[in-house]
């Protein structure tokens, strides 16, 4: 068990990455699913999928077959939602539709091209969706016409559509069906690949990979190897288990109070010192998150041990201790890691005059950040903009808004005084 310590240090910073531009809307001579020029593609099944279906740039689509129909077609997600009903109302609604959302597009206009591409390799990652930010903001080698019919021309703001992780030169790929499909289906059909239910899947975005940035020797982003080393991961309980729990296409995680909820178990112990004072000690387990709580650098989640009188009014604070990773402005110096792993217990405690009469309780609050890293960065922004235009000062100021909305508080215990 870890001993929890209350933290005040602050620190902001923006995430940043880099990679090689891709921005053409149509098909490079090298084709679908072709490994970067001389790798060889893994002798594992599962990672011989990935490496092909995750070509980095991944090439554009081409010219779709001429028997398609134009929502056959279509990359655009109302699209695929005309038969997709379910999946495309829960993407509509999950942070995979807001990926490439004010918070990139602030920093896309104080950015070179290649460190937005390297950004957009996960946030927004067709090469029709480069090439549209391409035209939109005057990069260099931005496609000189117009895009094609199938590209719809907001495509690039959709963020992480249902194009990137199931279309591959108009073939649609997706996990083995449940159940047996007709003998004639829209857009030629598709091909069914294990890989889709492999957490596996999931790394491509969320694990930085050995190269990647570092603070205090630990990657930044190290999802994928926190499940590999827990329980849920030994055991074989992948990132689709619980973030698409009966396929549902919702990758709900530290932004719903639910799912945030439900990660932990909890208990609340008072002890009797003397006739004047109490003591009180929160037990907090990650027992449902396959990885740390929370994992990543961005969110914050603040733990509080409150008095409450009868009425149900606070009365003081008893405890309160921060859990999160949180590093400084430039992202060279991670300031503390409080962090849970799978499977860990917090202690939270304190103590407490002993109040008079009855009624009174003690509460075990959580409040959650999901975007605190950004709220600092982007305040931090809002203090230096004398270099940015006016368009790039409201979609800064449109990003805080939305980290700051996130927020929200749960009450997750509440222990009654006898």
């Amino acid at each position: 068990m870890k001993k929890f310590a209350v933290w005040t240090a602050v620190g902001v910073g923006l995430l940043m990455a880099a990679s090689g531009a891709h921005n053409f809307f149509h098909l490079s001579e090298h084709g679908q699913d072709r490994p970067v020029s001389g790798q060889a593609l893994p002798t594992d099944p599962i990672d011989g999928f990935l490496a092909a279906h995750w070509i980095d740039p991944l090439p554009p689509q081409g010219a779709p077959p001429a028997q398609f129909s134009p929502i056959e077609a279509s990359l655009a997600p109302e699209a695929c939602g005309q038969c997709h009903v379910q999946q495309y109302r829960d993407w509509r609604d999950s942070l995979h539709s807001r990926t490439a959302g004010p918070g990139l597009l602030w920093q896309f206009r104080l950015m070179d091209q290649p460190a937005a591409n390297g950004c957009m390799r996960c946030h927004a990652p067709l090469a029709e969706q480069k090439a549209l930010m391409a035209l939109e903001l005057g990069w260099t080698g931005a496609p000189s016409s117009s895009p094609p019919s199938y590209v719809p021309t907001n495509l690039h703001r959709q963020g992480l559509v249902c194009a990137a992780c199931h279309v591959r030169a108009h073939r649609r790929f997706g996990p083995p069906a449940r159940t047996p499909t007709a003998d004639r289906l829209p857009h030629a059909g598709f091909s069914p690949h294990a890989a889709f239910e492999d957490s596996r899947f999931c790394a491509v975005c969320h694990q930085f990979p050995e190269s990647g940035t570092r603070l205090n020797g630990k990657l930044l982003e190290n999802t994928y190897e926190e499940w590999r080393a827990s329980r849920p991961g030994r055991a074989g309980q992948t990132c689709q288990s619980c973030h698409m729990s009966d396929r549902r296409h919702l990758w709900r995680g530290i932004h719903d109070s639910e799912m945030t909820t439900r990660a932990l178990t909890v208990t609340v112990d008072l002890t009797v010192l003397d006739r004047e004072r109490m003591r009180v000690e929160a037990k907090i387990t990650n027992t449902g998150a396959g990885h740390y709580f929370p994992t990543y650098v961005v969110p914050e989640v603040v733990f509080t041990l409150q008095l409450v009188d009868p009425a149900g009014r606070p009365k003081g604070e008893i405890a309160r201790t921060i859990i999160a990773r949180r590093a400084n402005v430039d992202l060279t110096q991670e300031l503390f890691d409080h962090r849970l792993r799978s499977g860990e217990t917090g202690i939270l405690g304190g103590q407490f005059k002993r109040p008079a009469g009855t009624g009174w309780s003690i509460e075990l609050h959580m409040a959650v950040s999901p975007g605190a890293h950004y709220e600092r960065s982007f305040q931090y922004a809002l203090e230096h903009t004398a270099h940015m235009t006016r368009d790039t000062r409201r979609l800064l100021r449109e990003a805080l808004r939305q980290a700051e909305t996130a927020r929200y508080r749960v009450t997750l215990a509440r222990t009654v005084i006898h």
